[in-house]
């Protein structure tokens, strides 16, 4: 079994304690999203976890307990962006306080297992292309040695982020693969702006990614999409997955038995994994977020939080039925053999 924790929220930054709680206990309950009613009880055994995957833009509340997942393989999906408090009014100060954080977690843990997201990308008159690539050349120069792969992706629209895309501005992305006209006068990279009014073309997508993957490869890192269905593989970024085949592999040194997850989205290449997480319950407030209805039910929900609780932000209540949930280690015992 693989453990998300969590694509739903922030668990490493806003509720470590409940999960090392979790650990020590050896399970924890989980609601079903689609029927809140069905709560399903999952056992944490050492045994049968073969890998954690933590997602956060802050890690460092769980710094002085990682001690006790010295019986589990993981790794971090650490969001590093450069947006301001406008766009993550949550998030610490990225020069300041974040970049520090990362890297004193990959001088703990290493930096193959420390992966660095710079994403969702989204345009708008404040965040253009240069503005971006400015950003990611400074974090990129400051992760250096770091990490090794870095992973983007771009905004999408959901029900739950739909307002506040509109308020921000955000340009739509035309992913079509339909080549752009090529007027003598068209704005090129390094301009004041690479788009027209309402979209960023296709050309000038292709020619901001390029300008990342260059970023990334000259200090070291490979580069990696999420989910997306543009194929930027002439720019030299690959398709990604976060919870990576690969990567656990490499991690436990032995090979896997998973099959990618059905329950995400098509472009998705992730494996399968059991997510711990709870909607709606993420402080951070990014207004980009799809996992949140707004940051007030966040905060109400946030309220409710109870270290000690085997739910996250969370009461058992009358009707609710729980169940254990069937799982297993996923190892075929067969080692992993690298090249250097």
């Amino acid at each position: 079994m693989i453990l998300s924790v969590s694509r739903r929220t922030d668990i490493p930054n806003y509720y470590s304690d409940w999960f090392f709680n979790r650990i020590k206990e050896g399970f924890l309950y989980v609601r079903n999203p689609m029927n809140p009613h069905q709560i399903s009880k999952v056992t944490l055994s050492p045994e049968l976890v073969d890998c954690i995957v933590f997602w956060t833009k802050n890690p460092e509340p769980m710094f002085n307990r990682l001690s006790e997942l010295d019986r589990y393989a993981y790794y971090f999906q650490f969001t590093l962006t450069g947006y301001g408090r406008d766009i993550e009014p949550g998030v610490p100060h990225k020069k300041e306080r974040m970049i520090p954080v990362f890297q004193k977690l990959s001088d703990r843990i290493g930096s193959h297992r420390v992966v660095w997201r710079y994403d969702p990308i989204l345009f708008n008159d404040t965040y253009t292309p240069d503005c971006h690539l400015r950003a990611f050349a400074q974090i990129t120069s400051a992760l250096s040695g770091y990490t090794k792969r870095c992973v983007i992706s771009f905004v999408d629209e959901y029900a739950r982020n739909r307002a506040a895309m509109k308020a921000l501005g955000v340009r739509d992305i035309d992913s079509s693969g339909r080549k752009d006209p090529e007027p003598a006068d068209r704005p090129v990279m390094g301009g004041q702006k690479s788009y027209n009014e309402n979209t960023i073309s296709h050309n000038s997508l292709k020619e901001f990614a390029a300008e990342i993957s260059s970023i990334a490869r000259r200090n070291g890192m490979e580069i990696y999409t999420c989910a997306e269905k543009t194929d930027l593989a002439d720019c030299g970024i690959r398709h990604g997955s976060c919870i990576d085949r690969t990567l656990i592999e490499e991690i436990i040194g032995c090979t896997i038995k998973a099959e990618q997850d059905r329950n995400q989205r098509a472009e998705c290449g992730c494996v399968e994994s059991v997510e711990v997480g709870t909607y709606h319950t993420c402080p951070n407030g990014c207004r980009y977020c799809y996992a949140n209805d707004s940051r007030e039910k966040a905060e109400k929900n946030h309220r409710v939080y109870d270290a000690s609780s085997p739910i996250l932000c969370s009461r058992i209540e009358d009707g609710d039925k729980i169940t254990e949930r069937k799982v297993v280690s996923l190892k075929d015992g067969q080692i992993r053999l690298f090249s250097d």
